[in-house]
């Protein structure tokens, strides 16, 4: 078999850059728990005309069928490229079993066909949390939801080495009000080509909605002059007033932002931000959303974002809404790893390799070994009998720290410090325990 060729746009990590994503997954777990979450999981697979439903997506969506299966429109999958749709889609299933409002975790792999380039690519892993209402949502959980967000990414940055973030926040009540005060509309329309700003800049956004959707230049330059107002606090009501447009929607929009802006940011000083130009183009977003930011990586564009929905889960009779945030793992974590910004202490788990002087004697240094797991040292016996120089050397090669000698050796081959032990009771530096 000839060499294979790498795919693009589906990283793959070593063993150390798979134990820096586990030790995030679980570190999220362990916030989401912490707040009430309950964990899920969901099929890969939704109906394609499913998914077509949610926004500007078409073309990146994967569909999948059986190699000779006959094409059949009516029957055909797609792989989900977000964890929501599908989200919505188990609700509904299953609602008589789940108690409202509903909090969910869900950490999986999603699929877009997107050019893959630095923080994006075509398989990649979320981390997912929503809380969803039958019938009705308190607007509070806006605010709850963008706290353990950025909760979960301070104990990133604490217990992992991630850069600091900050949560960019809207209100798509906000957006559309004002397009509808101007009197456009098609107000989606202008929201996706201005969710566009970060790539293109102002004067392309401003093209496009001119060019594409026929705005007059004034009415394109208003649409523009809101995606420019950022602030910290609640001044960007004014900034908003100051550029006289005046709608209903837009003052309830106003007043949901001030809400989550001013609660959020005493609770978490320097980290929320008021984003007018923050628009998800996902056609499902009602109200809030959410898009967050690498202090120091802006250029890879947002690792984690969501909102407000009110009506992507209906029967037909109930309406569900909810309100969730997705951190994207592999965007988050693919360009530190593979630059060296964040790794592992050690390739493997193993804290201790066990000598074997002879095969007469393996079943002494196995006995060893699994009295030092029974106590939650992870370790593993030498796969061969040789010199304690070699299998010294094997152990520095794996990044091994310790390695045991006979029944009662232990020597730690980065100081060159060996010490009398006990199986029964030794214990390696906390900080070797985990890699």
């Amino acid at each position: 078999m000839s060499r294979p060729r790498p795919i693009s746009g589906y990283p793959e990590f070593l063993p150390a850059g798979y134990a820096v994503e586990q030790k995030v997954l679980d570190a999220l777990r362990h916030v989401f728990e912490l707040h009430g979450f309950a964990g899920i999981e969901t099929r890969a697979v939704e109906p394609l005309e499913v998914l077509l439903r949610k926004g500007e997506i078409d073309k990146e969506v994967f569909t999948v069928r059986r190699l000779h299966a006959e094409a059949d429109a009516a029957d055909e999958m797609a792989l989900h490229f977000d964890l929501t749709v599908p989200f919505a889609r188990y609700v509904l299933e299953n609602a008589g079993h789940l108690a409202f409002p509903f909090r969910r975790y869900q950490m999986q792999k999603v699929w877009r066909g997107e050019r893959p380039q630095e923080g994006r690519y075509r398989e990649f892993r979320q981390a997912d949390i929503d809380i969803v209402g039958d019938g009705q949502l308190a607007p509070h959980h806006d605010t709850e939801i963008a706290l353990v967000a950025v909760e979960g990414f301070e104990r990133l940055h604490t217990d992992v080495g991630t850069p600091p973030v900050r949560l960019h926040v809207n209100n798509r009540k906000l957006a559309q009000g004002f397009y509808e005060g101007l009197g456009i509309d098609d107000t989606a329309a202008v929201l996706q080509r201005v969710d566009k700003y970060d790539k293109i800049g102002p004067e392309k956004v401003t093209e496009l909605l001119t060019t594409e959707l026929g705005l007059s230049d004034a009415v394109a330059r208003q649409c523009v002059a809101l995606a420019d107002i950022q602030t910290t606090d609640a001044s960007f009501v004014d900034q908003v007033r100051a550029l006289g447009v005046t709608s209903e929607l837009l003052e309830t929009g106003l007043e949901e932002l001030v809400a989550l802006v001013e609660t959020a940011g005493a609770a978490a000083p320097d980290r929320i931000v008021a984003d007018l130009k923050i628009a998800r183009g996902l056609d499902y977003y009602t109200g809030t959303v959410y898009e967050t930011e690498l202090v120091g990586f802006e250029h890879i564009g947002s690792v984690g974002s969501g909102g407000r929905y009110d009506s992507l889960a209906s029967d037909g009779k109930r309406t569900y809404p909810g309100v969730g945030f997705s951190f994207g793992v592999s965007r988050l974590l693919v360009p530190l790893i593979t630059k060296g910004e964040l790794q592992a202490s050690r390739p493997v788990p193993t804290c201790v390799l066990v000598a074997v002087d002879s095969e007469d004697t393996r079943a002494e240094a196995t006995a060893i070994a699994q009295k030092l797991r029974s106590r939650g040292v992870p370790c593993e016996v030498a796969p061969k009998a040789d010199k304690f120089g070699k299998q010294i050397r094997y152990a520095d090669r794996r990044q091994i720290p310790y390695v045991w000698f006979g029944t009662d050796q232990v020597k730690d081959i980065r100081s060159g410090e060996q010490v009398q032990a006990d199986a029964a009771s030794w214990m390696p530096a906390a900080k070797d325990l985990t890699r």
